[in-house]
């Protein structure tokens, strides 16, 4: 019996809650690892171990951006092929996008091992961080195909309709991590090797879960190594490119803000920007989650041609980010105090104070941040990679990195850190700009696949 495909036929604001609740459930669950880790760190080992987790962030970044852009990529082809009942497509660019993860894999392992220090100092560690940095950065490492396959393995087996499955891996991940921080951080005083490992294993062992799709017997997408036509993948991952552009971007800001923080406040400042991370990839993620969602459904419905869904689709995601900015708004500015003092040691009394100054300068990044995420999803899933990117790069890299190397060297006596939320602010205009233009309005498809509709 064919099982019903709920993003092509069941009502809209129900299916917007089915799609996102395991989406924002997975997405933080996957989060928590480095959060998690932070919580530990912080108050079992101190804020220079907090400072070399931090540092070694952006490559990571660079890293999951690529399998993010490929996985991102080609689960919205994967849809549109679902959506056209083209099951034999889906399945070849599922195939192709998995061994080309697991070759990243490969690749990126040997590099780190054969560069490790010349790579750790770029990164900006110097010779009191870098004992550190080298400890955490040689055990993850080891892990790092279970983390790459894992992720895509989550986008791939949520837009064939099983979000459950994916959400279900991703907690079970979590609730892992935070078991073995404790054992291996509080209780056997592991210090930074004990956050590796407990990161390391927390992703490896979901990854068993998620495969568990392999034995459905009404999924769409059959791995195979025979499939042919490689150059999709290429199409696919390009598809995917602000993906990309939103890890690779929010890496190099990083880097910036690490330098930064250390030429103006030290250690301590880069402390600090780690505990403000986290606060921020919390509210990030429970609003990525949004477009998450929006991937599938608007792909799917895309290959479907159901313009009116789609509108509908996109005015409930837009109104739900808008009360969730709330209610993290709220909490950032009410709870404050509450929220830092969880990261840190009650001593750490200056990384404390700059932590709350940097949150009271930082909050109105999440006002319209959501809706901005919403966009570059939607456009990513009409296939439209170029405006995507557009609004990613302007967000991720070129108006934040240009606004705190002005702010900085131009401006010392401002607090440069508020580049941030003007940067998201003008960012969001040029995301209202493109949604404009390509609006889910009569003749949007026509115009998008002209050969679609010749057939």
């Amino acid at each position: 019996m064919e099982r019903t495909n709920h993003a092509l036929t069941s009502a809209v604001l129900p299916t917007f809650y089915r799609l996102w609740f395991p989406s924002m459930i997975g997405l933080l669950a996957l989060s928590t690892a480095s959060i998690v880790d932070g919580l530990f760190i912080g108050n079992f080992v101190g804020a220079r171990a907090l400072a070399a987790v931090n540092l070694i962030i952006p490559f990571f970044g660079i890293l999951f951006g690529t399998t993010f852009m490929l996985a991102m990529g080609g689960s919205v082809r994967a849809g549109k092929y679902i959506g056209e009942a083209n099951y034999d497509g889906a399945a070849g660019i599922f195939s192709k996008t998995l061994l080309a993860v697991g070759m990243l894999a490969f690749v990126v392992t040997t590099l780190g091992i054969l560069f490790e220090t010349a790579l750790l100092k770029a990164l900006g560690g110097t010779d009191e961080i870098l004992p550190l940095m080298q400890t955490y950065f040689r055990i993850t490492l080891g892990f790092i195909w279970a983390q790459l396959l894992m992720v895509t393995m989550y986008f791939f087996v949520r837009v064939d309709g099983y979000p459950g499955l994916a959400a279900i891996a991703l907690v079970i991940g979590s609730g892992i991590n935070i078991g073995l921080d404790y054992l291996f951080i509080a209780h056997f005083e592991w210090g930074i090797a004990g956050a590796a490992w407990a990161t390391g294993l927390s992703q490896a062992l979901p990854l068993l879960v998620m495969c568990r799709y392999f034995f459905y017997k009404q999924r769409h997408l059959r791995f195979g190594l025979q499939r042919g036509r490689w150059k999709e993948l290429f199409s696919s991952a390009f598809n995917g490119l602000s993906e990309f552009v939103n890890e690779i971007s929010g890496s190099v800001i990083a880097l910036i803000l690490n330098w930064l923080f250390v030429l103006r406040f030290g250690v301590e400042g880069v402390a600090a920007i780690t505990v403000l991370n986290y606060l921020l990839v919390i509210g990030m993620m429970m609003v990525f989650s949004i477009g998450d969602a929006g991937g599938v459904f608007v792909s799917q419905n895309y290959g479907a041609r159901q313009l009116a869904r789609i509108r509908q689709f996109l005015a409930t995601s837009a109104l739900n980010a808008l009360a969730i900015a709330a209610v993290f708004i709220g909490l950032l500015l009410w709870q404050t105090e509450t929220l830092v003092s969880a990261f840190l040691n009650a001593d750490e009394v200056e990384v404390i104070a700059l932590t709350t100054e940097l949150i009271g300068w930082v909050w109105p990044v999440f006002v319209v941040n959501g809706l901005t995420m919403i966009v570059t999803s939607y456009l990513t899933a009409l296939h439209q990679p170029v405006p995507s990117a557009i609004i990613a790069l302007s967000r991720g890299l070129i108006l934040p990195a240009s606004l705190l190397l002005t702010f900085y060297f131009m401006f010392p006596q401002w607090p440069f850190i508020v580049a941030l939320p003007i940067a998201e602010w003008l960012t969001f205009g040029l995301a209202l700009v493109f949604l404009w233009r390509f609006f889910p309005r009569e003749g949007l498809f026509e115009r998008l696949d002209p050969k679609a509709e010749s057939r």
